[in-house]
């Protein structure tokens, strides 16, 4: 290379793991030194504004916009974002090159060794509509108080009183090697948000070369899974307001797509689960199943909630 090439991150302890990661694995698939890549941090809104919850100030975008100015304008290469955190509808210019074999998809509860445990009445700190409506189906006695912040801060607003309770992703705390905080909720208990553990790669839609050479470390099985759950919450028009959980798996060839839809409240939910072949057209039937058969105040976060 007559230059490093240039991988553009969140400025983040998780967002510079997870480009690290991806630095290490092209390193390997291209027999090139980890000094021919170059780590290129780029401070997001999401990062900057900690206040408030991503809905009320312009919701997964704020962890993005940046990084995909820096990337359409040519001052990084590529552009390595945690998916979940990634918008659905994505710019023209820029497409998905590569997604890395997704860790552990579950929450992990840091306050208590399970729902179960948590105390009468005791505060969780989540910004997360998902969340937040999860817990309180669960535990309607339980209180929602807004918590954001990186994977420290927020264990460190837990410690000062701030809630008793918090969920972090499972991936993220097992890429930062803190595999001793909390306890994981099982799958069948909490459904995770889409995308949840797996990492995306962006590149300019025009570049070619770069495309191919990041497509080198692409997982086939995770793209499929996460371009499934990406479906879902196009075919729903879920934005951060939504409460919505899905997760797909593959066994034996086949994908088996599950999802949750819920009122803001928890009160009510549908839930449902199509196998199949193609990711896109469950995803499709789905939504539709979903919609059809919601109560009317879990419609009311999904832009199609006429479907029916």
């Amino acid at each position: 290379m007559s230059r490093p090439f240039r991988i553009g991150t969140r400025g983040s302890p998780l967002a510079l793991t997870q480009a690290n990661l991806a630095r290490g694995l092209l390193a390997a698939a291209h027999g090139e030194p980890a000094t021919a890549f170059e780590i290129v941090p780029i401070r997001t809104t999401g990062d900057r504004v900690q206040d408030r919850p991503l809905a009320e100030i312009g919701g997964k975008a704020l962890w993005t916009k940046e990084l995909d100015r820096a990337l359409i304008e040519g001052e990084i290469d590529c552009a390595v974002h945690s998916m979940k955190d990634v918008e659905t509808i994505r710019p023209s210019a820029i497409v998905i090159a590569a997604m890395l074999e997704r860790a552990d998809v579950r929450e992990r509860l840091v306050g208590a060794p399970s729902i179960e445990a948590l105390p009468e009445g005791a505060a969780i700190g989540t910004s997360s509509p998902r969340r937040a409506a999860q817990m309180r189906r669960l535990r309607p006695d339980l209180r929602i108080v807004p918590l954001r912040g990186n994977v420290d801060t927020r264990l460190s607003r837990l410690l000062t009183g701030e809630a008793d309770a918090t969920l972090l992703a499972a991936a993220g705390l097992e890429r930062l090697g803190r595999h001793d905080v909390g306890f994981a909720v099982p799958i069948e208990t909490m459904l995770p948000a889409p995308s949840q553990g797996a990492i995306g790669i962006e590149v300019r839609a025009n570049d070619a070369d770069t495309h191919a050479m990041i497509a080198a470390i692409n997982h086939a099985d995770t793209r499929a899974c996460v371009e499934a759950e990406r479906a879902l919450l196009a075919e729903l028009q879920a934005d951060c307001h939504s409460p919505v959980a899905a997760n797909a798996r593959i066994d034996g060839g086949v994908l088996t797509l599950s999802a949750q839809l819920l009122s803001e409240d928890g009160a009510e939910h549908v839930t449902g689960r199509l196998s199949g072949a193609d990711g896109p057209k469950l995803a499709a039937a789905l939504a539709k199943d979903l919609l059809e058969r919601a109560p009317a105040a879990v419609c009311a976060r999904f832009g199609r909630c006429d479907a029916g």
